[in-house]
Protein backbone atom coordinates (compact mmCIF):
# COMPACT_ATOMS: atom_id res chain seq x y z
CA UNK A 1 0.00 0.00 0.00
CA UNK A 2 3.39 2.35 -0.59
CA UNK A 3 1.37 4.44 -3.01
CA UNK A 4 -1.87 5.07 -1.21
CA UNK A 5 -3.24 8.67 -1.37
CA UNK A 6 -4.83 10.65 1.18
CA UNK A 7 -7.51 11.31 -1.86
CA UNK A 8 -8.64 8.00 -2.05
CA UNK A 9 -8.72 7.29 1.61
CA UNK A 10 -10.82 10.22 1.91
CA UNK A 11 -13.16 9.58 -0.52
CA UNK A 12 -13.42 5.52 0.57
CA UNK A 13 -14.30 6.92 4.52
CA UNK A 14 -17.21 9.17 2.60
CA UNK A 15 -18.27 6.36 0.61
CA UNK A 16 -17.99 4.11 3.27
CA UNK A 17 -20.34 6.52 5.33
CA UNK A 18 -22.98 7.05 2.83
CA UNK A 19 -23.03 3.38 1.25
CA UNK A 20 -23.09 5.50 -1.62
CA UNK A 21 -21.08 6.74 -4.00
CA UNK A 22 -23.32 9.21 -5.90
CA UNK A 23 -23.53 10.58 -2.05
CA UNK A 24 -19.83 10.51 -1.60
CA UNK A 25 -19.51 12.43 -4.58
CA UNK A 26 -21.59 15.23 -3.69
CA UNK A 27 -19.93 15.60 0.14
CA UNK A 28 -16.62 16.04 -2.05
CA UNK A 29 -17.63 17.80 -4.64
CA UNK A 30 -16.71 15.63 -7.29
CA UNK A 31 -18.14 13.30 -10.16
CA UNK A 32 -19.45 9.89 -9.15
CA UNK A 33 -16.80 8.65 -11.71
CA UNK A 34 -14.10 10.34 -10.07
CA UNK A 35 -15.35 8.51 -6.56
CA UNK A 36 -15.63 5.61 -8.42
CA UNK A 37 -12.04 5.98 -9.44
CA UNK A 38 -10.79 6.57 -6.47
CA UNK A 39 -11.90 3.61 -4.72
CA UNK A 40 -10.84 1.24 -7.68
CA UNK A 41 -7.26 2.68 -7.45
CA UNK A 42 -7.03 1.66 -3.40
CA UNK A 43 -8.87 -1.67 -4.67
CA UNK A 44 -5.93 -2.25 -6.66
CA UNK A 45 -3.40 -1.00 -3.70
CA UNK A 46 -4.73 -2.80 -1.15
CA UNK A 47 -5.37 -6.23 -3.30
CA UNK A 48 -8.58 -7.00 -2.21
CA UNK A 49 -12.54 -5.51 -2.86
CA UNK A 50 -13.22 -3.39 -0.05
CA UNK A 51 -17.20 -2.72 -1.40
CA UNK A 52 -19.65 -5.61 -1.97
CA UNK A 53 -21.25 -3.92 -5.28
CA UNK A 54 -25.16 -5.37 -6.37
CA UNK A 55 -26.56 -3.04 -8.30
CA UNK A 56 -26.60 0.30 -7.41
CA UNK A 57 -26.14 -0.98 -3.71
CA UNK A 58 -23.01 -1.03 -2.02
CA UNK A 59 -21.77 -2.86 0.98
CA UNK A 60 -18.36 -3.03 2.87
CA UNK A 61 -16.82 -6.36 2.93
CA UNK A 62 -14.65 -7.50 6.04
CA UNK A 63 -11.11 -5.77 4.45
CA UNK A 64 -13.23 -2.66 3.94
CA UNK A 65 -14.58 -2.60 7.70
CA UNK A 66 -10.99 -2.75 9.40
CA UNK A 67 -9.22 -0.44 6.89
CA UNK A 68 -12.18 2.15 7.51
CA UNK A 69 -11.08 2.08 11.58
CA UNK A 70 -7.70 2.64 10.16
CA UNK A 71 -8.74 5.00 7.49
CA UNK A 72 -10.33 7.68 9.95
CA UNK A 73 -7.66 7.36 12.49
CA UNK A 74 -5.60 8.76 9.50
CA UNK A 75 -7.46 11.04 8.65
CA UNK A 76 -7.81 12.53 12.02
CA UNK A 77 -4.14 12.43 12.50
CA UNK A 78 -3.74 14.50 9.65
CA UNK A 79 -6.41 17.09 10.51
CA UNK A 80 -5.09 17.64 13.40
CA UNK A 81 -1.30 17.74 11.56
CA UNK A 82 -3.23 20.38 9.53
CA UNK A 83 -4.86 22.79 12.71
CA UNK A 84 -1.19 22.46 14.30
CA UNK A 85 0.53 23.94 11.45
CA UNK A 86 -2.38 26.64 11.28
CA UNK A 87 -1.92 27.33 14.90
CA UNK A 88 1.61 28.24 14.38
CA UNK A 89 1.29 30.16 11.08
CA UNK A 90 -1.48 32.21 12.84
CA UNK A 91 -3.68 31.89 9.75
CA UNK A 92 -6.37 34.18 9.83
CA UNK A 93 -8.55 31.92 7.55
CA UNK A 94 -8.91 28.03 7.32
CA UNK A 95 -12.60 26.31 7.62
CA UNK A 96 -13.92 24.33 10.65
CA UNK A 97 -17.07 22.24 11.45
CA UNK A 98 -19.64 23.05 13.90
CA UNK A 99 -22.44 21.10 15.61
CA UNK A 100 -25.35 22.45 16.76
CA UNK A 101 -28.40 20.73 18.28
CA UNK A 102 -31.33 21.56 16.04
CA UNK A 103 -33.15 24.30 18.98
CA UNK A 104 -30.10 26.44 17.81
CA UNK A 105 -31.10 26.27 14.77
CA UNK A 106 -33.33 29.74 15.15
CA UNK A 107 -30.35 31.48 16.76
CA UNK A 108 -26.89 30.07 15.86
CA UNK A 109 -26.75 30.89 11.82
CA UNK A 110 -27.34 34.63 12.17
CA UNK A 111 -24.47 34.68 15.16
CA UNK A 112 -22.47 32.93 12.60
CA UNK A 113 -22.67 35.85 10.17
CA UNK A 114 -21.90 38.19 12.20
CA UNK A 115 -18.72 36.04 12.78
CA UNK A 116 -18.26 35.81 9.41
CA UNK A 117 -18.23 39.92 9.05
CA UNK A 118 -14.96 39.66 11.34
CA UNK A 119 -13.34 36.87 10.06
CA UNK A 120 -14.98 36.71 6.30
CA UNK A 121 -12.31 33.83 5.05
CA UNK A 122 -13.12 31.58 7.72
CA UNK A 123 -15.18 28.73 5.96
CA UNK A 124 -18.04 26.59 8.25
CA UNK A 125 -19.91 23.98 7.66
CA UNK A 126 -22.77 22.80 9.83
CA UNK A 127 -24.29 19.42 11.21
CA UNK A 128 -27.47 19.64 13.12
CA UNK A 129 -28.76 16.63 15.44
CA UNK A 130 -29.81 16.21 19.04
CA UNK A 131 -27.75 16.29 21.46
CA UNK A 132 -27.24 12.41 21.67
CA UNK A 133 -26.22 12.61 17.79
CA UNK A 134 -24.01 15.32 18.59
CA UNK A 135 -22.09 13.50 21.55
CA UNK A 136 -21.20 11.16 18.06
CA UNK A 137 -20.11 13.60 16.38
CA UNK A 138 -17.43 15.08 18.40
CA UNK A 139 -16.90 11.28 19.76
CA UNK A 140 -15.98 10.83 15.89
CA UNK A 141 -14.23 14.36 16.08
CA UNK A 142 -16.67 15.28 13.19
CA UNK A 143 -17.03 18.42 14.61
CA UNK A 144 -14.40 21.24 15.78
CA UNK A 145 -17.23 22.86 18.22
CA UNK A 146 -21.10 21.92 19.51
CA UNK A 147 -23.47 24.23 20.50
CA UNK A 148 -26.14 22.71 22.95
CA UNK A 149 -27.78 22.67 26.31
CA UNK A 150 -26.55 19.98 28.41
CA UNK A 151 -22.73 19.38 28.09
CA UNK A 152 -22.09 15.25 28.18
CA UNK A 153 -21.19 13.29 30.58
CA UNK A 154 -19.82 10.44 28.63
CA UNK A 155 -17.05 12.37 26.91
CA UNK A 156 -14.06 14.36 27.92
CA UNK A 157 -14.98 18.59 27.24
CA UNK A 158 -14.80 21.67 27.88
CA UNK A 159 -17.71 22.93 27.99
CA UNK A 160 -18.55 26.68 28.99
CA UNK A 161 -21.90 28.44 29.23
CA UNK A 162 -22.71 31.22 27.19
CA UNK A 163 -26.07 32.32 27.64
CA UNK A 164 -29.41 31.38 29.82
CA UNK A 165 -31.91 28.71 27.81
CA UNK A 166 -35.12 28.96 29.42
CA UNK A 167 -38.00 26.82 28.25
CA UNK A 168 -41.84 26.98 28.40
CA UNK A 169 -45.23 25.94 28.04
CA UNK A 170 -46.82 26.40 24.77
CA UNK A 171 -50.37 25.42 23.22
CA UNK A 172 -52.91 27.05 20.88
CA UNK A 173 -54.13 30.36 21.65
CA UNK A 174 -58.18 29.42 22.67
CA UNK A 175 -56.67 26.32 24.67
CA UNK A 176 -58.65 26.43 28.39
CA UNK A 177 -55.24 26.97 30.61
CA UNK A 178 -54.61 29.96 28.60
CA UNK A 179 -57.54 31.39 30.37
CA UNK A 180 -56.20 31.22 33.76
CA UNK A 181 -53.97 33.85 35.29
CA UNK A 182 -52.05 30.87 37.33
CA UNK A 183 -51.21 27.55 36.16
CA UNK A 184 -51.02 24.63 39.27
CA UNK A 185 -48.50 21.98 37.72
CA UNK A 186 -51.41 19.20 38.41
CA UNK A 187 -53.62 20.90 36.00
CA UNK A 188 -51.19 20.91 33.29
CA UNK A 189 -50.21 17.38 33.74
CA UNK A 190 -53.68 16.43 32.45
CA UNK A 191 -52.78 17.46 29.20
CA UNK A 192 -51.27 15.21 26.34
CA UNK A 193 -47.81 16.15 25.69
CA UNK A 194 -46.60 16.50 22.29
CA UNK A 195 -42.47 15.38 22.97
CA UNK A 196 -39.29 15.49 21.35
CA UNK A 197 -37.73 12.13 20.70
CA UNK A 198 -35.63 10.24 23.43
CA UNK A 199 -31.79 11.91 23.02
CA UNK A 200 -33.45 14.76 23.01
CA UNK A 201 -32.33 17.88 25.65
CA UNK A 202 -35.52 19.53 25.50
CA UNK A 203 -37.44 15.67 26.21
CA UNK A 204 -34.73 15.62 28.86
CA UNK A 205 -36.07 18.87 30.15
CA UNK A 206 -39.84 17.64 30.37
CA UNK A 207 -38.81 15.05 31.89
CA UNK A 208 -36.84 16.14 34.26
CA UNK A 209 -39.65 18.94 35.34
CA UNK A 210 -42.64 16.39 35.79
CA UNK A 211 -40.08 14.20 38.02
CA UNK A 212 -39.12 16.70 40.10
CA UNK A 213 -43.20 17.91 40.72
CA UNK A 214 -43.77 14.31 41.38
CA UNK A 215 -46.16 14.05 38.31
CA UNK A 216 -46.60 11.95 36.26
CA UNK A 217 -45.87 13.01 31.78
CA UNK A 218 -48.62 12.02 29.63
CA UNK A 219 -47.47 11.79 26.20
CA UNK A 220 -49.93 12.41 23.32
CA UNK A 221 -47.58 11.86 20.70
CA UNK A 222 -43.55 12.26 19.60
CA UNK A 223 -42.28 14.17 17.15
CA UNK A 224 -38.43 14.95 16.22
CA UNK A 225 -38.70 18.61 14.74
CA UNK A 226 -39.59 21.68 16.54
CA UNK A 227 -41.02 23.30 13.66
CA UNK A 228 -43.83 20.09 13.50
CA UNK A 229 -44.22 20.42 17.41
CA UNK A 230 -45.34 23.87 16.88
CA UNK A 231 -47.81 23.34 14.18
CA UNK A 232 -49.51 20.72 15.75
CA UNK A 233 -49.64 22.67 19.65
CA UNK A 234 -51.20 26.16 17.43
CA UNK A 235 -53.54 23.24 15.34
CA UNK A 236 -54.81 22.12 19.18
CA UNK A 237 -53.33 18.88 19.14
CA UNK A 238 -51.96 18.99 22.61
CA UNK A 239 -49.00 21.11 24.46
CA UNK A 240 -45.65 20.87 24.62
CA UNK A 241 -42.31 22.76 26.18
CA UNK A 242 -39.93 24.39 24.48
CA UNK A 243 -37.37 26.30 24.28
CA UNK A 244 -38.46 30.55 24.46
CA UNK A 245 -36.02 31.01 21.33
CA UNK A 246 -37.86 28.74 19.20
CA UNK A 247 -41.11 30.26 19.16
CA UNK A 248 -40.00 34.48 19.18
CA UNK A 249 -41.96 34.45 15.84
CA UNK A 250 -45.24 33.08 16.68
CA UNK A 251 -45.00 35.32 19.86
CA UNK A 252 -45.04 37.98 18.27
CA UNK A 253 -47.63 37.03 15.48
CA UNK A 254 -49.81 35.69 18.26
CA UNK A 255 -49.95 32.32 17.27
CA UNK A 256 -48.80 30.87 20.02
CA UNK A 257 -49.53 31.17 24.01
CA UNK A 258 -47.23 30.61 27.06
CA UNK A 259 -49.72 29.93 29.69
CA UNK A 260 -47.93 30.90 33.18
CA UNK A 261 -47.16 27.20 35.15
CA UNK A 262 -45.36 26.43 38.12
CA UNK A 263 -41.85 25.98 38.03
CA UNK A 264 -41.83 27.97 34.47
CA UNK A 265 -39.60 28.99 32.68
CA UNK A 266 -37.63 25.90 33.24
CA UNK A 267 -34.12 27.35 33.26
CA UNK A 268 -30.94 25.79 31.10
CA UNK A 269 -27.86 27.24 30.28
CA UNK A 270 -26.18 26.80 26.26
CA UNK A 271 -22.92 25.86 25.91
CA UNK A 272 -20.09 25.91 23.75
CA UNK A 273 -18.57 22.43 23.87
CA UNK A 274 -15.47 20.87 22.26
CA UNK A 275 -13.67 17.31 22.58
CA UNK A 276 -10.43 17.68 25.22
CA UNK A 277 -8.62 15.28 22.84
CA UNK A 278 -8.73 17.43 19.64
CA UNK A 279 -6.29 20.76 19.37
CA UNK A 280 -8.56 23.82 18.43
CA UNK A 281 -7.78 25.36 15.44
CA UNK A 282 -7.21 29.03 15.40
CA UNK A 283 -10.46 29.47 13.09
CA UNK A 284 -12.41 27.48 16.41
CA UNK A 285 -10.56 28.99 19.34
CA UNK A 286 -11.50 32.29 17.21
CA UNK A 287 -15.51 31.18 16.92
CA UNK A 288 -15.49 29.76 20.53
CA UNK A 289 -13.90 33.28 22.14
CA UNK A 290 -16.58 35.34 19.76
CA UNK A 291 -19.73 33.15 20.91
CA UNK A 292 -18.29 33.53 24.67
CA UNK A 293 -18.33 36.96 24.29
CA UNK A 294 -21.05 37.94 22.23
CA UNK A 295 -23.85 34.95 22.61
CA UNK A 296 -25.67 36.25 25.42
CA UNK A 297 -25.97 39.69 24.65
CA UNK A 298 -27.08 38.34 20.98
CA UNK A 299 -30.14 36.37 22.35
CA UNK A 300 -31.15 38.87 25.06
CA UNK A 301 -31.49 41.00 22.06
CA UNK A 302 -32.71 38.78 19.62
CA UNK A 303 -35.78 37.00 22.32
CA UNK A 304 -35.37 39.52 25.06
Amino acid sequence: MKNVTLRQLRAFSVAAKHLSFARAALELNLSAPAVSMQIKELEAEVGLPLFDREGRSVSLTTTGEYLLAHTQRMLTAFKDAQDMVARFRGLQGGSLSVGMVSTAEYFLPRLLALFRQEHPEVQISLKVGNREQLVKLMHANEVDLAVMGRPPKELATRAEPFALHPHVFVTATNHPLTRLDHVPVEAVAREGFIVREAGSGTRAALQEYFSEHHQDLRVAMEMNSNETIKQAVMAGMGVSLLSLHTIGLELRMGLIATPEVDGLPVMRRWHVVNNLAKMLSPPAEALRYFILEHGEAFLAREFG
